[in-house]
């Protein structure tokens, strides 16, 4: 289904782009932290995913926090099989621009990537996050555990009712959609903001602040 154009609607069903086998694979060491962005990642750690406008800067955000053991981007929450940007960028995929977070838990805890999460984009917004527009820049949160699903919907209702706590109320707009496939981007994508110093991203300037609180 489509409602009005590509940019203001999620797309589902027949009407997407048909996409193809083949995943994108082989990348180089993540820029900055110099892991493995693929799969298989050590025992016993954890993964998160995210959607919050801009990969780019979701990214760089999330590589900063204590505890993190690799990031990447790509594309999830749609209809398409590994799709491409520019297919994602048409509106007729139905994905989401997300980062996916490999943690340790033992060093940085699932809720406190949940608070940097909401505290570091506008879930308010609908298809968009500032200047960007589009399905592929809506507020997500995608689960990929019971527990982790839990703590996303209990983080979603407190937030609720700051929001609506507020001098003007709004409401949220962020999604929840449990273990979606997640399709990894291009290598440009990855690090983006190290590889392009000059590259804008409307969430290119967050720097981690608080967390996390461990000895």
């Amino acid at each position: 289904m489509l409602v009005d154009s590509q940019k203001d609607a999620i797309l589902y069903g027949d009407t997407a782009l048909p996409g193809r086998e083949e995943a994108i694979t082989g990348f180089e060491p993540h820029a900055v932290l110099g892991t493995p962005i693929e799969p298989p990642y050590p025992p016993h750690y954890e993964r998160a995913i995210f959607g919050m406008g801009c990969f780019w800067g979701a990214e760089k955000l999330f590589w900063q926090v204590k505890g993190v053991h690799t990031t990447a981007v790509g594309y999830g929450a749609g209809v398409t099989p590994n799709p491409l940007y520019k297919e994602v960028c048409s509106g007729l995929t139905g994905h989401n621009e997300l980062v996916v977070i490999v943690y340790n838990p033992k060093k940085i805890w699932y809720r406190d990537l949940l608070q940097l999460f909401w505290e570091n984009h506008n879930p308010t917004q609908g298809l968009r996050q500032g200047n960007d527009v589009g399905p592929q820049y809506r507020s997500g949160i995608y689960p990929l555990t019971p527990e982790q699903h839990f703590l996303a919907k209990q983080s979603f209702d407190l937030y609720r009712v700051k929001l609506k706590s507020c001098p003007d109320p709004v409401a949220l707009t962020t999604e929840i959609v449990n273990n979606p496939p997640f399709y990894f981007a291009e290598e440009y994508h990855q690090q983006y903001l190290v590889k392009n110093p000059d590259g804008y991203c409307d969430m290119q300037n967050l720097t981690v602040t608080g967390l996390p609180r461990f000895p």
